[in-house]
Formats: structure tokens, C-alpha cells, sequence
């Protein structure tokens, strides 16, 4: 049952209330919430489907993202590594840029939301990930954690997109040890019936630049992280577009955005992994930081 701040139940505080509820959540119980969480379901949804409060819900995912995020810093190391594509998404918290008071402008947490992740295109594993602003200095954090979880001496070809701040922070942090290409995609203006349907713009053209080293042309692409910017809107209620879902802290989101790789690293397995291995095949076994598919309930003893 949910209940808001203000009310009670047999005179038990809001707060008191909520601590013995998370205190009481069975690994099963978790281990459903956390299988809504994946699956694209709104809070007050899991609240309302699995009879639990939202700040109990709200509780676990602070708890769970920060232990996935723990596990896989650790966990994804010393990767075998041959090919890589970046790419940024975008999404806001609190509200959209253009609708954030006075007051909170340029106040990190409000308005524009980038998520920064590479994909190794071979495994389809998600070794990094940043919640931040589209800037250069994230991009080196970025970039630089994507580096440290590499194995010394492979030789990588990276692929991004053609934001200029990619470029220069690639040169500082590989110089010549990388292969490097850009992809630039060109769209044209939506008519004004594709913007009151809300069409995606039309693809016009699509140009490869190789800018380091001697990339495969064949592979310089950014199919699959943008294959993956539709799995986290479809698999994070709080990429969906033109909802009230946003996040409304940047903590929270960023909490979702751990537990939704942990998920698609170690329990989801992938179809074209599976016809390769012949078996049920998920990224990080395919990266061969794990020999069997996770479940829901081994991700929710991560708090135990």
C-alpha cells in the first residue's frame, strides 16, 4: 500500500514505517522489484503491482545501483578488447533545460542529463558508462575509465560520433596507440506534420572519417551503442519521452543507470551471442567475466 508523507498507520511515523519496510523486503521481494525496475516500470507502477511504498522502492534503488556500480568498477577489468563505439544520450532531471528555475540554472542535476557509454562492438559488453554534461572535461573521465579497463597492449579501434570534443581527448589520452574514426550523420528538418506526429528526423547522409591510426573502414560505426540508447529507453522508464517519468534527482538516475547494465551485462542474454556460443550467452560471459547468466536474485543479494 502506498501511502504519502503526511499519513500514517497505527500511529507509526512516515519515516519509522519506511525503514522497517525496506528492513523487511525478502531477497524474493527484491528480486521482483528489480525485475519491474529492468523492464521499463515506473515507480509508483511497482508500487501500485507489488504492494510496496515508493520510498521503500526509492531505498532499494539507491542501495542496489550503488552495489552494482561497485561490482562491475571491479568486476570489468583487464579486458580483452578489440573494438569499441561511444556515443552520448540525453535525457533531464527535474525538468527540461528550457523549463528550470532561476534559481537552479547551471546548478548541476537540473535540466540536461548526457549519458556517455561504449560498447565493446565484438561482445556487446558495457565496460563504462558517465552520468554528467556534454563537455570535454567528461569526456576525458569518460574516455580515460574506458582506457583503464583494457587490457595493457591491446590495440583499439574506437568509433564515435563527430562531437568535437572526442577528438582532442582521444590524442591526449592514446596518441598514436588507437585506431580512431568518426561517424557524422546529416538529417534533414522534420515537415510539420512529421513534428506534430513526433516522426524522427530522416537519415540524409552518413559520412566516415578515419582521424588516427588505420581503422577498418568496414567498422567504423556506431550501430550498436545506438542499438543500446534504444535498450536503456526501453528498459529505463526514465528515458521515456514525453512522460511525467523523468528523473527527479540526478542520484536517482544515475542509480537506475547502474542497475540497468548490471542487468544487461550479466543476466540478460543476447540472441546473437547465443547462436554464436550455442548456449544462453550473456556480454559479460561473452567478455569472460562470467561463466553463467545472472538472475534477478543474484543481483538482489549484492546487498546482503
Amino acid at each position: 500500500m502506498h501511502l504519502g508523507s503526511s499519513e500514517r498507520l497505527g500511529g507509526m511515523p512516515e519515516a519509522q514505517r519506511h525503514m522497517q519496510a525496506t528492513t523487511r523486503l525478502t531477497t524474493e521481494k527484491r528480486a521482483a522489484i528489480i525485475g519491474c525496475l529492468v523492464e521499463g516500470m515506473s515507480m509508483r507502477a511497482i508500487s501500485r503491482t507489488q504492494g510496496v511504498s515508493r520510498n521503500t522502492i526509492d531505498k532499494l534503488l539507491v542501495d542496489l545501483g550503488t552495489a552494482c556500480a561497485d561490482y562491475q568498477d571491479a568486476a570489468l577489468r583487464d579486458l580483452d578488447i578489440a573494438r569499441v563505439e561511444a556515443d552520448e544520450i540525453w535525457s533531464f532531471c527535474y525538468a527540461k533545460q528550457k523549463n528550470v528555475p532561476e534559481d537552479f540554472r547551471d546548478t548541476e542535476g537540473y535540466g540536461d542529463v548526457w549519458t556517455w557509454v561504449a560498447i565493446d562492438a565484438d561482445t556487446k559488453l558495457v565496460p563504462s558508462w558517465l552520468v554528467g554534461e556534454r563537455t570535454m572535461d567528461d569526456c576525458f573521465v569518460f574516455l580515460n575509465d574506458l582506457r583503464s579497463r583494457i587490457k595493457v597492449g591491446n590495440r583499439v579501434q574506437l568509433t564515435s560520433d563527430g562531437f568535437r570534443a572526442y577528438p582532442p581527448v582521444v590524442d591526449a589520452l592514446w596518441r598514436n596507440g588507437i585506431d580512431y574514426g568518426i561517424v557524422v550523420k546529416e538529417y534533414k528538418s522534420p515537415t510539420a506534420e512529421e513534428a506534430r506526429k513526433y516522426s524522427p528526423s530522416t537519415c540524409t547522409s552518413i559520412q566516415k572519417t578515419a582521424l588516427t591510426g588505420n581503422p577498418d573502414p568496414t567498422k567504423i560505426s556506431t550501430s550498436y551503442v545506438e542499438r543500446q540508447n534504444l535498450t536503456m529507453r526501453m528498459g529505463m522508464r526514465r528515458f521515456t519521452r514525453l512522460t511525467n517519468a523523468f528523473s527527479k534527482k540526478i542520484e536517482n538516475h544515475a542509480h537506475a543507470i547502474g542497475l540497468h547494465f548490471m542487468h544487461y551485462n550479466f543476466c540478460r542474454t543476447h540472441v546473437t551471442l547465443t547462436k554464436r556460443y550455442g548456449k544462453p550467452t550473456t556480454p559479460a560471459m561473452a567478455a569472460g567475466v562470467a561463466t553463467y547468466p545472472w538472475s534477478l536474485t543474484q543481483i538482489a543479494e549484492l546487498l546482503d
